[in-house]
């Protein structure tokens, strides 16, 4: 079969990475792909947004499934385009409809469907200038930190989490004058957890059947300690040692993935491919849902495909016929990890096109490249999230290792990654 992959970061790579070790698939395509997809499968130069050329492409090549990996294009809806499209409708597209991707869309809508199915979550109140009043109020009825997170997608950059009463006052007020733009138009405000945060995923074939992939647990501050600024992921574990634990696995199942993988049957939501839950463990090894997102992590896809280790294209088939329970699903034992290079300056001002080198000297370790492109026969930097370095090892500890003696190898002008990714497990 004829499979593409839809966008062109490093999540994309690792999915087309293990998509490619399938005897099932004949041709793969990326679109648009990066540096590092190229390796694996064949690059298109469509914008995963772009749906007219997707569909010309994808008719020409005779695609038959097509897997979306980034969140925007679902949300701009072209699951529901395929769908109604009689020329592209017998091509399996793995993703959500526009209104099952709200669950990442809208932060409000997410809540809403939590306390619609008595998922256990954080308090919150959904603010726009038209009763920032009762925000006002709310945030002082809260005790510190405060959370803030933009209603809409802001590129994993939305969420604000202060310290003093009045700066998050001041705060929301900058948020709904469109500090994120129009994702900002609206403001959740949320009960501070505490804990420990855990990544869940789920693979959903929209008729109540699901299969649970291995748990991991990313590191999204720019500085060592888990300080400084929020960016998309630094990197990533998996497994998670407090996860191990079948009895608190089945609270989270028990409590959130069933009542979350029932629920969007019961709503009606068009709604196959994955569900990202974002847990916190809360005191007592309780846990409490902070985020869906509507598609696979990353960082974290780029360490927990390398612990699947039955073929990957078997459960996407699985989804596609509304029968994922009946596939199978093998985890390797190894744990795995990824430690992220990103550009100086990320997550604020970067520059793009520096020349990278050193990555012919990596060994035993993979890399998934997430902001890269081909320029004049030499690999670049293209993004603020350059490159990921994932290793199995024994024990995290081991993989670890095996990453930060590889991320030294490569270089670019400006390069930084986190030397203390796990060091809170």
């Amino acid at each position: 079969m004829n499979i593409m992959v839809l966008g062109s970061g490093g999540r994309e790579h690792a999915l087309s990475w293990k998509i490619s070790q399938s005897d099932k698939v004949d041709n793969l395509y990326i679109a648009p792909g990066n540096a590092g997809t190229s390796s694996v499968g064949t690059n298109v130069a469509i914008s995963a947004e772009d749906f007219p050329a997707l569909k010309t492409f994808v008719l020409e090549k005779e695609v038959s499934m097509v897997l979306v990996g980034p969140e925007a294009p679902l949300v701009a809806g072209v699951v529901d385009f395929f769908a109604n499209d009689e020329e592209l409708k017998s091509v399996t597209v793995i993703g959500p409809s526009q209104k099952g991707a709200e669950m990442e869309g809208s932060k409000e809508f997410a809540k809403d469907f939590m306390a619609r199915h008595n998922i256990p979550t954080a308090g919150y109140l959904s603010v726009t200038t038209d009763n920032l009043d009762e925000g006002i109020d709310f945030l002082s009825s809260l005790e510190a930190p405060y959370v803030l997170k933009a209603d809409g997608l802001a590129a994993g950059k939305g969420v604000l989490i202060v310290d003093s009463l009045e700066e998050a006052q001041d705060e929301l007020k900058a948020m709904l004058d469109g500090k994120f733009g129009a994702a900002s138009a609206k403001v959740v405000i949320e009960e501070h957890l505490s804990g420990i945060e855990l990544s869940v995923f789920v693979m959903v074939d929209g008729k109540g059947g699901y299969k649970i992939l291995p748990t991991a647990k990313d590191y999204k501050r720019i500085g060592e300690g888990d300080t400084g600024l929020n960016t998309g992921g630094m990197g990533a574990i998996t497994p998670v040692p407090f996860a191990e634990n079948p009895e608190f696995m089945k609270k989270v199942e028990d409590r959130i993935v069933k009542p979350t993988v029932e629920g969007l049957v019961k709503d009606e939501l068009d709604y196959t491919g994955f569900v990202f839950i974002g847990l916190m463990n809360c005191a007592g090894d309780n846990p409490m849902v902070i985020e869906y997102n509507v598609r696979m992590g990353d960082p974290e896809t780029e360490a927990v495909m390398l612990r699947i280790k039955s073929d990957f294209v078997d459960l996407l088939e699985g989804i596609a016929k509304g029968d994922i329970s009946s596939a199978n699903l093998e985890f390797d034992e190894r744990a795995a990890v990824t430690v992220m290079l990103v550009s100086g300056g990320y997550p604020e001002a970067y520059e793009k096109g520096k020349v990278m080198s050193g990555m012919e000297t990596v060994e035993d370790s993979i890399l998934f490249h997430a902001g890269t492109a081909d320029k004049d026969g030499q690999v670049v930097t293209a993004g603020g999230r350059v490159i990921a370095v994932s290793s199995y090892g024994a024990t995290k500890e081991d993989a670890l290792a095996t990453s930060f003696k590889n991320a030294q190898k490569i270089d670019f002008e400006g390069v930084y990654y986190r030397s203390d990714i796990g060091f809170d497990l």
